[in-house]
């Protein structure tokens, strides 16, 4: 999860245990966080063998969620990594943006808690369904 909010990413990592997903979530607080994880997972003894989903804000400090989505969706290793734009942008340009870069869904966060957090367990629910590609053997 890539989100700067501390209480953004507290609810959405609480959701979605509640909706039974018990993988580990990390959390990145910016988008240069996430670049920098991604490059220490591509060097030379390094194997991601885990398959991931990203939950991508695009309002970040350093490098903001557009700019990831492109590096990740222009990434040879990391293009089929699946990305949900999860965001309280809901300006029509940047859904279409980011639905021409690749990203597989974009989710604008609901303002209200109680909205947030049901938003957040119907993403849960779609997650643990989800089939998701390894990053492993990609190069």
């Amino acid at each position: 999860m890539a989100e700067d909010d501390e209480g953004h990413a507290l609810l959405i990592e609480r959701a979605l245990r509640k909706t039974g997903i018990n993988n580990p979530i990390r959390r990145f607080r910016d988008g240069q966080e996430f670049i920098d994880f991604c490059e220490s997972q591509a060097g030379p003894g390094c194997s991601v063998r885990e398959a991931f989903v990203l939950l991508l804000d695009i309002r970040m400090p350093k490098i903001d969620g557009v700019e990831v989505l492109r590096m990740v969706k222009n990434s040879e290793r990391l293009r089929n990594l699946p990305v949900v734009m999860l965001t309280t942008t809901e300006n029509p340009r940047e859904v279409d943006l980011c639905h021409q870069i690749g990203c597989n869904a974009y989710i604008v966060k609901p303002v209200t808690p109680n909205d947030f957090t049901e938003t957040i367990r119907s993403l849960g629910e779609f997650l643990r369904k989800m089939e998701v590609p390894s990053l492993a053997g990609v190069s």
